[in-house]
């Protein structure tokens, strides 16, 4: 059976993003999102066990994992990477889940990033969101902005994270990194914390609930930067899942503070590409005067509307961003169309 070490190192090698560790299957690798088995060995009960018990590196993780059956946290292997580990318990056997961590595996994916995304680093009060499904990067973008604001800036930045995935030494600017279950209890107690300890910038690996989402708001509210991603897909719904979660009598005061601390929402999703693996497309909301106005008077759906006639301002929707890449050979046509929001507007901008 191979080692975890190994398995590891085949992974960063081959430039996979995850690592599947599961009963009855090799051990199998993600890359450009198709499944590769490293062999044709199949892990037995056993094999998925023994590797459990030499993935945790410290004590109380396995005995949360043993408590609860399930416990992810973040990993080192020095000389090959950083890893995010999930492990839990499926039909009675452990299984594992591993996303390789490295900016070099998203160098690739980094040649269509518009400039607009990467500026939002200049950016030195309210509240921008990176939004999309599991394993779009967008912890990537997020690391990516606040590498430029520690390259650039001089300021204080505090990371809340579960678990922490990228790194950062200090720069320009003092980085501290705060891990859920390590460094603090919930996402809420560490950000009401924060709110104590001066930062000028704070990133929130996931706005999860409700009170993470109000303490954010009033982080943004009150000068700071707040940096944060939604599983969502689209300025709109992003917009909509922030105000829903919200009792229906506090909702028209969160669009009203939600139009006045949003600064961005960037949407993205990676499509199959030939010649690059895969490849990212963005929707790309900016918080112009007009979309503050929509959002303040819940007019929501107008919003795919406003960002189309803001291109100039460097805003794109979903569709135009696949167009463009189908424009350019990039993507194939069909899965243009597989993973646009609105196939018509899509019909009216591809060559």
């Amino acid at each position: 059976m191979i080692e975890l070490n190994e398995l590891l190192k085949i992974a960063v090698d081959k430039g996979a993003s995850d690592i599947f560790l599961t009963v009855g299957v090799p051990p199998t690798l993600k890359v450009d999102g198709s499944l590769i088995p490293i062999n044709q060995e199949r892990l037995t009960p056993e094999d998925t066990q023994y590797l459990t018990l030499n993935i945790f590196p410290r004590e109380e993780h396995y005995q949360e994992y043993l408590k609860q059956g399930d416990k992810d946290f973040s990993m080192s292997l020095k000389g090959v990477g950083r890893f995010r580990v999930v492990v839990y318990n499926q039909r009675g056997s452990a299984a594992v889940a591993i996303r390789v961590l490295s900016f070099n595996q998203d160098d690739k994916l980094k040649f269509n990033k518009p400039q607009v995304v990467l500026d939002l680093h200049k950016k030195t009060k309210g509240l921008v969101l990176i939004t999309g499904p599991t394993g779009s990067g967008k912890s990537t973008t997020l690391a990516q902005i606040i590498d430029l604001i520690n390259k650039n800036r001089s300021c204080h930045i505090i990371t809340i994270e579960d678990p922490i995935e990228y790194l950062h030494k200090h720069n320009q600017s003092i980085v501290e990194q705060r891990e859920i279950g390590l460094d603090a209890i919930s996402y809420d107690q560490a950000l009401r914390a924060a709110m104590r300890q001066a930062p000028d910038v704070i990133l929130i690996g996931e706005m999860r609930d409700h009170e993470t989402i109000s303490a954010a708001l009033t982080a943004a509210e009150t000068g700071h930067l707040v940096l944060s991603t939604l599983h969502t897909l689209g300025a709109a719904k992003t917009i909509d899942r922030i105000v829903d979660i919200f009792p229906a009598g506090q909702q028209q005061q969160v669009k009203v503070q939600l139009s006045t601390v949003l600064q961005a929402v960037v949407s993205q999703q990676l499509i199959p590409s030939e010649e690059y693996g895969r490849v990212a497309a963005f929707e790309i909301m900016l918080a112009n005067p007009a979309i503050r106005n929509l959002i303040r008077e819940g007019k929501v759906p107008q919003i795919d509307a406003a960002i189309q006639t803001s291109r100039e301002e460097g805003m794109v929707s979903m569709d135009v961003s696949i167009a463009n890449l189908y424009n350019d050979g990039i993507i194939s046509k069909e899965d243009a169309f597989l993973y646009s929001f609105n196939q018509d507007v899509l019909k009216r901008y591809i060559k």
